[in-house]
């Protein structure tokens, strides 16, 4: 039986619940049955509120298995639209740090065109697939990997993870997408550092961010 991960609460209130998730967790289930992020997220509102029985948490994004960071809970019908609404146009500000393979730039803007193939994303060279733009900044070079803080202007399928192998710097740990190195079991050095929304109810600009794993600290350049 799979070890449950205290979950980290970045923010609560009623319409709204915030995570960190933890490297490796799945955020809602499939096939294996593992436990998930929302699974979590509901015995936390039921011991937290009191509440018994069914416990509302709406998924409105998602993140990787593999990887770690900032994931928002609706905990109303009403906010989960809202926030949905959001993602689908764009609004949020999504910023991710990630260790890479190599040298990259100091800095750039990639745009790309991607399509997915089943559990996989690849770029394309026609304008046959959906537009993935990204910026991203070099903090700090290793001996082997660069690490780096990227700003999602959209939110393809393992959009990072692709535009960086694409070009030679796939996500430590991402052997999926060709990566020679290895991380922490099976997860990958991408994190949901911080994300930007605007409360479903309120409509104040909000700013949430999330620490790194302790696993990162010996391997960050």
């Amino acid at each position: 039986m799979e070890v449950r991960v205290p979950m980290e609460i970045l923010y609560h209130d009623n319409h709204l619940l915030v995570v960190n998730k933890p490297a490796g967790r799945l955020v809602q289930g499939d096939q294996t049955g593992r436990p998930t992020l929302l699974d979590d997220a509901r015995a936390w509102i039921r011991r937290e509120y009191q509440k018994p029985g069914n416990v509302y948490v709406g998924l409105v994004h998602r993140l990787d298995r593999p990887v770690s960071g900032v994931v928002v809970l609706a905990r109303t019908s009403k906010a989960a639209a809202r926030l949905s609404e959001q993602f689908r146009n764009r609004r949020p500000r999504k910023v991710y740090w990630a260790l890479v393979e190599g040298r990259t730039p100091e800095s750039g803007e990639w745009i790309d065109q991607i399509v997915r193939d089943g559990p996989r994303s690849r770029v394309v060279d026609a304008n046959g697939g959906a537009e993935a733009r990204l910026q991203f900044r070099r903090h700090g070079l290793g001996p082997t990997a660069s690490r780096v803080e990227v700003d999602l202007h959209s939110g393809r399928h393992h959009q990072i993870r692709v535009q960086f192998a694409h070009r030679g710097h796939p996500v430590l740990g991402d052997r999926r997408y060709g990566a020679i190195s290895t991380f922490v079991g099976d997860t990958i050095a991408l994190h949901a550092r911080t994300l930007v929304i605007a409360h479903p109810t309120t409509k104040e600009e909000l700013t949430y961010s999330a620490d790194l794993p302790s696993s990162w600290y010996d391997r960050v350049p």
